[in-house]
């Protein structure tokens, strides 16, 4: 299955992302279950979690220090809004 280009990311206060991709699909994917541990632990601060961003060509998403979600998790993983 071929995973659409994702266009838009917006974080939201429950530490959720609504994802927007080109099939015109528009879901949600809960990042909470990620939130711990050294590495992804930085998430949990509303401040830095606003800052992630779509990654260039729309494959995927990026938080500044790395942190990332694979593109088949955001996609499959979501439900739709």
């Amino acid at each position: 299955m071929s995973i659409p280009r994702l266009l838009k990311v917006t974080p939201r206060e429950d530490r959720s992302l609504v994802l927007e991709y080109d099939s015109g699909e528009r879901k949600v994917f809960d990042v909470n279950p990620y939130i711990s541990g050294s590495w992804y632990g930085e998430l949990g601060e509303i401040p830095y979690f606003n800052t992630v961003s779509v990654v260039s060509g729309g494959s995927g998403i990026a938080w500044p220090h790395g942190q990332d979600i694979a593109p088949h998790d955001l996609y499959e993983l979501s439900v739709s809004c």
